[in-house]
């Protein structure tokens, strides 16, 4: 008896597995046409996801430099230095999901 992954789950399961116990997959009535398709749709989903964090980081991005600029406070301040981390917290967020998109893209086929 060998673990495989689950191709919906990737969760590790026992090749002998009619039913992933984790999300209840049918891995022995699956044709390979239904795993692809499973497959692509995780990943797909991740994609999303990643899309997503993209997003909130460019809203950080914009919301730290916004108040970095026209929040009122002066260079020094607390607010000021928090707006800065702010900015560089979300442009560096946003570059490493752009690079995990750039990855995922590359091997996924």
């Amino acid at each position: 008896m060998a673990l495989i992954d689950c191709p919906s789950c990737n969760k590790k399961i026992s090749d002998k597995a009619q039913e992933c116990p984790h999300c209840q997959f049918r891995v022995g009535d699956a044709s390979s046409e239904d795993i692809l398709r499973k497959q692509n749709l995780q990943r797909y989903k991740k994609q999303q996801r990643i899309q997503n964090h993209s997003l909130l980081a460019v809203l950080l991005f914009v919301t730290g430099f916004g108040f970095m600029y026209w929040g009122g406070t002066q260079p020094g301040e607390l607010q000021h230095n928090l707006a800065i981390l702010a900015t560089v917290i979300g442009f560096l967020w946003y570059v490493v999901n752009r690079v995990r998109l750039v990855i995922i893209k590359r091997f996924s086929s």
